[in-house]
């Protein structure tokens, strides 16, 4: 999969597992890419929901994508320090329109002080019996839970400051340079 290169403002649009659009988020510069990973950023972006209501990211967020992990991250840089979003998700596909995900409910927040907390365990039932979620999506989406707990709790990948701190200051460069 050939991804876009750094410096390139790209749409993320995440589906849901029936495939209906769930939510957009207009522009993301790429900083970096590999093989299987894309890592943006972007600052009062526009965000579309699927019912068509649209609101503005209110912080510069640093974003990790992979094509081999169940889940991204965001990570928010605020005043009281970084807020990471995490959500689970399906691998990342790149069509030459946008970057494309399933969003699986399960989101993990993380605040400042790197406590954490699973989030929408309840949505993520109701979806899984509404749209008949495979037994093997929900075993990878639990292990992939795990996995990202393991991140958090080692600072691994976009929980150590010094990832945030060299993609913000690479995001700032990009967005100076335009």
């Amino acid at each position: 999969m050939r991804f876009p290169h750094p410096g390139n403002v790209i749409e993320v649009q995440s589906y849901k597992h029936d495939g209906t659009l769930h939510r957009v988020w207009d522009e993301t510069w790429v900083l970096y890419r590999s093989t299987n990973t894309i890592i943006g950023g972007n600052h009062r972006t526009t965000v579309t929901e699927s019912n068509g209501e649209q609101w503005y990211t209110k912080e510069p967020a640093i974003t990790y994508f992979s094509t081999e992990k169940w889940f991204n991250v965001i990570a928010m840089l605020r005043e009281t320090g970084v807020h990471y979003y995490c959500n689970l998700g399906s691998p990342i596909t790149w069509d030459g329109e946008a970057l494309k995900y399933i969003d699986y409910d399960l989101d993990i927040k993380v605040f400042p002080n790197m406590s954490y907390r699973l989030l929408d365990e309840d949505e993520y039932s109701e979806h899984k019996q509404e749209m008949n979620y495979p037994d093997q999506l929900d075993h990878i989406l639990r292990s992939h839970v795990s996995e990202l707990i393991d991140w958090i709790e080692k600072r691994k990948g976009p929980f150590n400051q010094q990832f945030t701190d060299k993609w913000y200051d690479a995001f700032k460069q990009h967005v100076k340079a335009r």
